[in-house]
């Protein structure tokens, strides 16, 4: 695939802006068993401490509470991917259709995805080099640019306060549940 240009995701981003705000749908799965391998899995365990069960967060040498999960806007990885087999490459674990910008899930915010029950983190989650080779210099710099982090382009960082299982085609929602319960 060719990497798109500037113009093309400036086109884009009204779709990905018009993402649902209270609740979604979970599109894709993804476990990372090591660095750059991806399996795409139906229906995953999650649990607090251990992230998406099967994947390499865990096994990093100081892995993040506050990243146990990530989750990436689905309409914004396909305008950036291309063709579905492509999402996994972005990294995340849960591809959400769902606003997961700042001002619609600031941190401290909950969601329930299927069993599970996430809190989005202020860790930022950002583009990076392999990000880049991916899917090009210039979708690094849209999903980095001030109106790509508001709109948490490049996706967010979750920690996990109640495990259980998620599954393809489960709704994604805001939880009304205090962040201090």
């Amino acid at each position: 695939m060719t990497a798109l240009g500037i113009d093309e995701l400036q086109e884009g981003l009204t779709h990905i802006l018009g993402s649902p705000r209270e609740g979604g749908r979970l599109e894709m799965v993804v476990r990372r068993p090591t660095e750059d391998e991806r399996e795409v899995v139906d229906e995953a365990r999650i649990e607090r401490g251990r992230g998406v069960v099967g994947d390499r967060w865990i096994s990093e040498s100081k892995p993040s509470p506050e990243a146990e999960v990530t989750l990436m806007n689905a309409r914004c990885v396909a305008l950036l991917a291309g063709d579905v087999d492509r999402w996994p490459l972005a990294g995340d674990q849960l591809y959400v259709d769902l606003d997961l910008g700042v001002e619609n899930l600031p941190p401290g915010s909950r969601l329930h995805v299927g069993d599970v029950l996430l809190e989005v983190s202020a860790k930022p989650h950002t583009g990076c080099a392999k990000f880049s080779a991916r899917f090009g210099a210039e979708a690094l710099r849209f999903v980095n640019s001030a109106e790509g982090r508001a709109a948490r382009l490049r996706g967010m960082n979750a920690r996990v306060v109640r495990g259980g299982i998620v599954r393809v085609g489960d709704i994604v929602r805001k939880s009304p549940e205090p962040a201090s319960a």
